[in-house]
């Protein structure tokens, strides 16, 4: 059984209301019926990562200002991704990079993929998160870390991931103790390889440990499991849109 605090197993009578985090599909080019399906879901969306090329790429994409605007008329987050290299990409990058994304794409905020989770690296990520929302002062920031970080990091972001990975290690995994300080709202999950017959567990896991922003799929760990849809994505958005029952 995952690891549970006391203080996590009773979010479930909270009224916190699970939603969909949506790492980055594929370039809309190459997927288009997966970015139609984001644009027509609507609020079970907490928000939805655009990554034209690695980044913004070198000039507006008009595939991607397309996807982008239809999400923005639904009512969804869109997110640029920025991707840190666990600390090695040089600050001016990255905001460079920021800039273009809020200038060609209106990007209401940023994941900054690959985000270090030791205590060296905090004082550079905080003076990054400090200048995107410098540039744009109601952004939505979320940082990929991927594991639980340092707790000094649940000060600098609106959320941070502190679950990236296959299902085998999910289903077994443990919540830091930390994180109970902090509403489910400020957490968010992505679990790849989750057989359908799984779905139900996996949900709870997220409640219990206190996730409120999810992802799961059933594709594998590939190159990149996120870049489609799950094969179960109605059957998610369903149960999402109408609660999680426990």
């Amino acid at each position: 059984m995952p690891h549970l605090t006391s203080t996590r197993a009773g979010t479930s009578s909270t009224g916190v209301r699970t939603g969909l985090g949506v790492p980055g599909c594929a370039h809309p080019l190459l997927a288009p019926a997966e970015w139609d399906a984001l644009a027509r879901t609507g609020p079970p969306l907490h928000w939805v990562v655009l990554d034209v090329a690695g980044g913004p790429g070198v000039q507006p994409d008009p595939h991607c200002l397309d996807a982008a605007g239809r999400l923005r008329n639904a009512g969804v987050r869109v997110l640029g991704h920025l991707d840190t290299a666990y600390g090695t990409r040089p600050f001016a990058e990255l905001i460079a990079e920021a800039h273009r994304y809020l200038e060609w794409y209106q990007a209401d905020g940023f994941l900054l993929e690959h985000c270090p989770a030791d205590r060296a690296a905090l004082p550079e990520v905080r003076r990054t998160v400090g200048t995107l929302r410098a540039l744009r002062d109601d952004a939505h920031i979320v940082l990929g870390h991927g594991t639980h970080p340092h707790p000094g990091y649940a000060e600098n972001a609106d959320q941070l991931v502190t679950f990236r990975g296959p299902w085998s290690d999910y289903r077994w995994s443990q919540v830091a103790e930390w994180t109970a300080d902090h509403p489910p709202e400020r957490f968010c999950h992505f679990v790849h390889g989750v057989p359908g017959g799984h779905l139900d567990e996996a949900l709870r896991i997220a409640r219990w440990q206190g996730a409120a922003t999810i992802w799961f799929t059933d594709r594998g760990g590939g190159v990149d499991p996120w870049e489609d849809l799950p094969g179960y994505w109605d059957e998610i958005v369903s149960r999402i849109g109408t609660g999680v029952s426990e």
